[in-house]
């Protein structure tokens, strides 16, 4: 039998990691750390790709996405895709916060792929957030 290898696959733009790894270096040093200690080295990187991840949604063009799967359907009952789990960062103080989504719509000659109602969330939660704005957000987007 023959054994894959696993193969990590990192889609970060070096030059943005590698001036968020010197922020974060400078971030352990305010804090009084020594990052050049052994257990810190690799840390400013791992943060910075961290981050990335989770702030990718700047990258993402929500409406776009809901565009991608949108079908000519007589249908008029409201569609509705529940618990929606999302993971977003307090634009306040950066710290995590996370929950579930219920989005409801009723089409209008158009309906949406669910799994791209999905998509348009995680992308607006990916950036930094506060629960109003992206309820906000979510609306607009389905609205369009």
């Amino acid at each position: 039998m023959e054994m894959k290898r696993y193969q990590k696959e990192e889609n970060f733009s070096p030059e943005k990691i590698a001036k968020l790894r010197e922020h974060y270096k400078a971030i352990l040093e305010l804090l009084g750390e020594d990052p050049a200690r052994e257990g810190l080295l690799k840390t400013p990187e791992r943060v910075a790709k961290a981050m990335s991840f989770l702030t990718q949604g700047y990258e993402d063009d929500p409406l776009a996405i809901i565009r991608s799967a949108t079908f000519k359907e007589e249908y008029r009952q409201m569609v509705l895709v529940k618990d929606i789990e999302l993971y977003s960062l307090c634009e306040h103080h950066m710290l995590p916060f996370y929950g579930k989504a219920h989005v409801a719509y009723i089409p209008n000659g158009y309906i949406t792929g669910l799994s791209k109602i999905a998509r348009m969330v995680e992308s607006f939660a990916r950036r930094l957030q506060v629960q109003e704005r992206l309820t906000v957000q979510i609306r607009d987007c389905i609205q369009e």
